[in-house]
């Protein structure tokens, strides 16, 4: 059987290199903003092709890593994104934020002590 030599020119970007890797990566993080797969699932997905022969187990973790990573970077940006429309319906409602309610808080504790010094110097 002849043996099979493949050349790689370490001049060309990885993607061009590693073609198969480039292709599953793209799919997977195109597929984060349609659907949040979860850590089970994508390590599902890269077992498959690692056990196919389609991608090297050294290939798969680097994918699985940046997969995951940007899986997180999306969470944060979308909890990110929910405070501030929650905070944006709350305006609206004009329902006070615990900012307001933190800085009444301490004028009313001022305002007590006040009246607190006041008694005592009507009562001397």
């Amino acid at each position: 059987m002849a043996e099979v030599k493949v050349q790689v020119d370490p001049e060309k970007p990885e993607h061009e290199r590693r073609p198969m890797l480039e292709t599953t990566r793209k799919v997977l993080l195109a597929g984060m903003g349609a659907v949040a797969l979860t850590q089970e699932e994508v390590e599902k997905i890269v077992k498959k092709l690692v056990e196919r022969g389609e991608l090297a187990q050294k290939d798969a973790q680097k994918l699985l890593k940046e997969v995951l990573e940007k899986r997180k970077k999306e969470a944060k940006r979308a909890e990110g994104e929910l405070d501030r429309r929650i905070d944006e319906i709350l305006g609206r409602m004009n329902v006070p934020t615990k900012s307001d309610i933190e800085t009444l808080s301490v004028k009313i504790t001022a305002l007590a002590k006040k009246v607190d010094e006041l008694k005592k110097a009507q009562s001397d």
